[in-house]
């Protein structure tokens, strides 16, 4: 049998992490930096970005505002790039406040999840098929379960889930790869409320059959996977990083 030759890009790569500035989607940005790629986050806003650069001395790590929700700041970004091997998107939100049971919230949610998702994917489709590079999104543990209190999230992590099979099937032919990682509990700025309430943390964990809540880490280490060499005949699947929540 032939073995199968793996395309290796020239030089390091390049990357974009959308909401890189904090939590999951900023140790992924880290993780990519630490193997040598060039790297640039994104967060919603000026204040986002400063926060991000005035925490951290890496200067290989580019940092722009950028709302996924608004086709102009997207590109201006995207024409930064001569070359574009990966892109996380990691840019999300959720309403706590029972906005997104009423129609108005629940849509708000969808546009940056979601839609938003598919803008950036399609504003760095040429770059990434001039590279052959990947793409990786964000799912989430509710993209499979149901929730009363956040139906929007749910319903736009559904959404990521069969955007990214569907985009895996169409740019195929065009040698881009595309995956996503569905985490579990991770601590993290959104789960923060959940961390800080005892009976809830601890009933996670009773669940969780190893036992700890995950580390932004833990799901930078399975991009970095996704997005090698190791991965190059895996597309379109959904790899969940929850520490066997999701199976119990």
């Amino acid at each position: 049998m032939q073995s199968a030759t793996i395309p290796r890009a020239a030089g390091p790569r390049t990357v974009l992490v959308t909401g890189g500035t904090s939590g999951i989607g900023r140790a992924i940005a880290e993780a990519f930096a630490s193997e040598g790629a060039r790297v640039t986050v994104t967060g919603k806003c000026e204040s986002e970005v400063a926060g991000f650069l005035a925490g951290t001395d890496r200067k290989e790590i580019v940092a722009r505002p950028m709302d996924v929700t608004h086709h102009a700041q997207i590109d201006a970004v995207m024409r930064e790039f001569a070359q574009l091997d990966v892109v996380v998107n990691a840019a999300g939100t959720i309403l706590r406040d029972g906005r997104e049971l009423e129609p108005e919230g629940f849509a708000a949610v969808v546009e940056v999840n979601l839609v938003g998702t598919m803008r950036v994917c399609s504003a760095a489709s040429e770059l990434l098929f001039a590279s052959r590079g990947c793409v990786i999104n964000l799912a989430s543990m509710l993209s499979y379960f149901g929730s009363g209190f956040c139906p929007g999230y749910s319903a736009s992590k559904g959404g990521v889930v069969q955007l990214t099979k569907s985009l895996a099937i169409a740019w195929a032919a065009q040698g881009v790869r595309v995956n996503a990682i569905a985490p579990g509990w991770i601590e993290t700025p959104m789960t923060a409320p959940l961390v800080a309430d005892p009976a809830r943390r601890d009933a996670i964990v009773a669940r969780t059959p190893l036992g700890r809540w995950g580390q932004p880490a833990d799901v930078a280490g399975a991009a970095l996977f996704l997005a090698s060499p190791a991965a190059a005949f895996i597309t379109g699947v959904v790899l969940p990083v929850d520490g066997g929540y999701s199976v119990t």
